[in-house]
């Protein structure tokens, strides 16, 4: 693989599917939130957490349950919501191998950050787990201003004056929205999606940053 060393000054990574898998526990917290109201007719299950993953949160529950209405669906949504973060919280999701000492690699030599498709509150639960405390500078994520992430990714490269990002994603929502925001993009090819047009580089494991970067 071609090396990328010394091509940029910061490092901005998606969430799930490139950083953690949390689909078994969100689904397990989606299936809790369920059991709480009378119109959501199938279980919920890591198949269906997984075919989401990288969507705004809006359209997440407009793409699962499009029998219910409106009223339902933000109902649901906001229970889903907090039994999410409740379940995070306790039980985190599942680090890639060698996340922590690679990161830690990283953040020596670039600015690390953090802009996801996820609710407010999901990156905050993710920052909390053991290690992780000072590695990344900032984040943004879709609950926040409830845009698209294209335009979180431009956000912080503006608020935090970046000169020369590359982004780390695993979906052609990551690759099309760092397109849109003009940043270069890494394929992490271990995640949930396919990519196989225009990135720098495709990862297989995460660790194989700490060689290219």
């Amino acid at each position: 693989m071609d090396t990328l060393k010394n091509k940029y000054d910061s490092i901005i990574f998606d969430l799930d599917g490139t950083l953690w898998d949390s689909t078994a526990n969100v689904a397990e917290a989606w299936q809790a939130a369920k059991q709480q109201v009378d119109y959501i007719k199938d279980d919920v299950t890591v198949a269906h957490v997984a075919s989401i993953v990288g969507m705004a949160y809006d359209a997440i529950f407009e793409k699962l349950f499009p029998y219910i209405t409106t009223e339902q669906r933000n109902e649901f949504k906001a229970i889903a919501a907090k039994s999410e973060l409740e379940f995070l919280h306790s039980k985190g999701g599942t680090w890639y191998p060698k996340l922590l000492e690679t990161l830690k690699d990283l953040a020596t030599r670039y600015k690390l950050f953090i802009v996801s498709n996820c609710q407010s509150g999901y990156i905050e639960t993710f920052l909390k787990m053991d290690g992780l405390e000072g590695i990344f500078i900032g984040h943004q994520c879709y609950g926040t201003k409830t845009q698209p992430k294209w335009q979180n990714i431009v956000d912080v490269v503006n608020d935090y004056d970046l000169k020369a990002p590359v982004y780390v994603g695993d979906t052609m929502g990551d690759y099309e929205a760092s397109k849109k925001a003009n940043v270069p993009f890494i394929f992490a090819a271990y995640g949930f999606g396919v990519v196989e047009q225009d990135q720098v580089a495709t990862i297989k494991e995460f660790e194989a940053l700490k060689n290219i970067l």
